[in-house]
């Protein structure tokens, strides 16, 4: 989201319905950005507790990635057969502003195939720099979204309240260890994938708390077919359904969208809190809770720490400013 977006009326000032959105195409410079924007998610959900969603909204491309699912239903057999062939298929693609989504899950692959590995390095090795770092880019989008939110009333102010309390229950609830069945999974999968797609929640660490993170992940690497089948069915059905909700939802009432949005990230600074400790107060992998800096057993690490959240910070700015460019690019070209 960015500035130039703010200005969107609510639905009592504006009559546009989602599927009447103009279909967006991209110049190959204009790709490549995606795929890099692509890429900072894919890096942003392999922590859990950082949500793609948020790198995705502060990189002025959430509202286009919403779209694009929303419009994945039983409507494209319509817009196929009116063309048929060749060219309803090439109708199909256009209405789901496929290019834009293949860039983007390609961007988001590259980052799995390529940084997981250092991402859990860090984390199990060095958890108070990665956390610091993401620590400063959730609250320096916190503060930008923020300052993109309009007219303040009551309304607004309570969604934003809701989602903060919403994102510290989610982050605060006990890890459940019972073994799932095949329905549960499903279940599972659907809230998982919701949870991707807002910002401030992690798509990993709901599984996780509903007991389904091994599962899944013995899953894949065992090739466990039936298991891998049932959680992929529960999240295309999750995110068919909240998609639409949500570009719903963003058509109408972006205004109070955005503000429960950034409530939803605020809450989530209590996940990546940076100086945590495991139940006996030492550090390892395991380590989930939170503790006052100077309570931390190697020390507050200060000048580290806040370079490090200054760095998030910077770099969150300056994809925030990335986004704002490529809109007023885009719309100077139209």
């Amino acid at each position: 989201m960015t500035a130039s977006q703010s200005q969107r009326p609510d639905a009592s000032s504006s009559n546009k319905k989602p599927e009447e959105k103009k279909i967006e195409t991209d110049k190959p410079k204009q790709l490549i950005g995606v795929y890099i924007k692509g890429m900072a998610m894919g890096a942003a959900d392999i922590v859990p507790g950082v949500s793609g969603g948020t790198i995705a909204l502060i990189a002025g491309i959430y509202e286009r990635l919403i779209n694009a699912l929303g419009s994945i239903g039983p409507s494209l057999w319509r817009v196929f057969r009116q063309e048929g062939g060749v060219k309803g298929l090439l109708a199909v693609w256009r209405q789901v502003d496929a290019t834009f989504l293949l860039c983007l899950l390609l961007g988001i692959a590259t980052s799995f195939a390529t940084l997981a590995g250092i991402i859990k390095h860090l984390l199990d090795n060095q958890p108070l720099l990665i956390w610091s770092f993401f620590f400063g880019l959730v609250i320096a989008t916190v503060v930008l979204l923020l300052s993109e939110i309009k007219h303040w009333n009551a309304a607004r102010v309570a969604l934003f309240i809701t989602g903060i309390i919403t994102a510290v229950t989610i982050s605060s609830l006990p890890i459940l260890t019972t073994a799932p069945s095949l329905p549960y999974l499903f279940f599972a999968g659907a809230i998982a994938i919701c949870a991707m797609i807002l910002p401030g929640v992690s798509g990993s660490f709901i599984l996780l708390l509903l007991g389904a993170y091994n599962a899944v992940l013995e899953a894949v690497n065992t090739m466990n077919l039936s298991v891998i089948f049932t959680v992929m069915a529960g999240m295309a059905t999750g995110l068919l359904l909240f998609t639409r909700a949500l570009k719903w939802l963003l058509s109408h009432y972006y205004q109070g969208t955005l503000a429960l949005l950034t409530g939803f990230i605020a809450g989530s600074l209590v996940k990546v809190w940076p100086w945590k400790v495991d139940a006996l107060g030492t550090l390892n992998s395991e380590a989930v809770h939170n503790v006052a800096p100077w309570q931390y057993p190697t020390g507050a690490q200060w000048l580290v720490t806040l370079s490090l959240m200054l760095l998030g910070a910077v770099l969150v700015s300056a994809l925030s400013w990335w986004g704002h460019q490529s809109k007023r690019t885009k719309s100077t070209d139209a």
